[in-house]
């Protein structure tokens, strides 16, 4: 397949693949109330569950699902990923009970983990590497609109519509992108190099859940509780296990020893600091619009969108300035940190032109940094392992952002109401995204490059040669 078979219409279609994704993790959040008091009658701990199943999946198996593309075909996995996203939606729909509701979301979440990294690995591997800058300028603006969508589709079915119908209409809405998939997007090499190692797989993907879990639930349950302390604790050890059975194992998931490269470290975190930065402003956006400016539901969805104009407008200036990775990303970063900075001096008070300035400012920290974050950690792997590569950038992503809801979900309940409790947590988050910023520009160091294929990383460290191997 010549490098630059990239068409526009299997753009279209895998970026509205990822779109679709991320949205279910944020649509969700605005059916709460109407879950709450549905004729399910989930419990707290239930209602919980079915927001955090699909993000607990997703991210879960994120790395083995990027490496099951590499290895068994991208397209196939993509279009499987298709099919369990549906019967997971299928599953929520017709949930007679809250535990059929939970396991539904966990199905859409393994289909979503699926879905990511397929599409990002095609588009790389079809671009041309002059191209892969736009290429993943579009891609993480499709994530960035997934989220936006997801609040206005959350809002829209909230204030006219049932909790089921959001599910339902995922069904023929997966059918559609698989059939447009199946019609636009052609199979790309496979690679003989990538692994699924299945110890590794459960070490690692079991790892990633308990640590998921800890930091999902530790505001409920209390970051001091046995309970926390304990899926923390169970994480560490498998993730740890994980390390030497892969440093041991003559083919691992992944060498552990690729975090030796300090662009993918850096890349690695600047990933996650922009998704703490941005869901902690998702998590108390919607509370601030309507339990303290009083907008309802689907009002509440619409004001959000603001936040996908920089999103669309400024990764141009991202992919123009894509020889100078330390100089975007720092400055994206930044933007983030300080537009949420300015958001935490939103009260009542606050007219919502004003408010729309600072998500603006975030947005466009986000159009800009992202492509080059995402691009920086697929720069640090080789070209056969781009499904990996953005099951690592996408697991980074996704952990980011259950941290900052995390992170705000604590602060908030340290303080009598959201009104004396959101200034305090977007200024800590705030805070948090600029000291981050300031380790992620300085583990990209002062050199730049305008070398944009996977395997292109002039700062990767060698590897020292696996036992077995010559």
């Amino acid at each position: 397949m010549p490098a630059h078979a990239l068409k526009r219409p299997t753009l279209l279609a895998l970026c509205a693949c990822v779109l679709v994704a991320q949205s279910m993790v944020a649509a969700i959040n605005l059916l709460i109330p109407q879950l709450s008091s549905s004729s399910l009658h989930p419990s707290h701990s239930e209602i919980l569950w079915t927001v955090d199943a699909y993000v607990i999946a997703f991210a879960g198996l994120l790395i083995p699902a990027g490496a099951l593309g590499d290895r068994h075909g991208r397209k196939g996995a993509l279009l499987a990923g298709l099919g369990l996203f549906a019967a997971g939606a299928a599953t929520s729909a017709f949930a007679p009970d809250p535990a059929v509701l939970i396991a539904g979301r966990g199905l859409s979440g393994a289909g979503a983990a699926l879905i990511t990294p397929s599409t990002m690995s095609i588009m790389i591997q079809l671009s041309a590497p002059e191209h892969r800058a736009r290429t993943m300028a579009a891609w993480t603006l499709s994530i960035g609109l997934g989220g936006a969508a997801g609040n206005l589709g959350g809002g829209l079915v909230g204030q006219y519509l049932t909790w089921r119908a959001l599910f339902a209409a995922m069904i023929p809405l997966a059918a559609l992108l698989a059939l447009a998939v199946a019609v636009t997007t052609p199979r790309t090499d496979r690679s003989e190099h990538s692994n699924l190692d299945p110890l590794g797989t459960v070490l690692l993907t079991a790892g990633l859940v308990a640590v998921l879990f800890g930091i999902i639930e530790g505001p409920a349950y209390g970051w001091s509780s046995a309970r926390i302390l304990g899926s923390f604790g169970a994480g560490g050890l498998l993730v740890a296990f994980f390390t030497v059975h892969a440093l041991r194992s003559p083919e691992p998931l992944f060498d552990p020893r690729v975090f030796a490269s300090a662009r993918l470290r850096a890349a690695s975190l600047g990933t996650a600091t922009g998704f703490f930065g941005l869901f902690a402003l998702f998590f108390v956006n919607s509370q601030y619009l309507q339990g303290i400016k009083g907008f309802d539901a689907a009002l509440t969805g619409v004001a959000i969108m603001p936040l996908t104009f920089g999103m669309a407008l400024v990764p141009k200036l991202s992919a123009r300035w894509a020889g100078h990775p330390r100089a975007v990303v720092g400055a994206g970063l930044a933007l983030i940190g300080l537009g949420l900075l300015a958001a935490s001096t939103a009260d009542a008070g606050t007219p919502y032109w004003t408010y729309t300035c600072w998500l603006l400012v975030i947005s466009a920290g986000t159009g800009l940094s992202m492509p080059a974050l995402t691009l920086g950690v697929l720069t640090s792997l080789p070209a056969h392992q781009a499904g990996l590569g953005s099951g690592l950038g996408t697991t980074a992503r996704e952990t980011g952002a259950a941290l900052g809801v995390a992170v705000t979900g604590t602060v908030l309940s340290a303080h009598t109401d959201l009104t004396h409790g959101m200034g305090p947590a977007l200024r800590t988050v705030g805070l948090v995204v600029l000291a981050a910023t300031a380790l992620v520009v300085a583990g990209y160091g002062t050199r730049t490059t305008t070398r944009t294929t996977p395997a292109a990383c002039e700062d990767r460290a060698p590897l020292p040669p696996r036992p077995g191997r010559s």
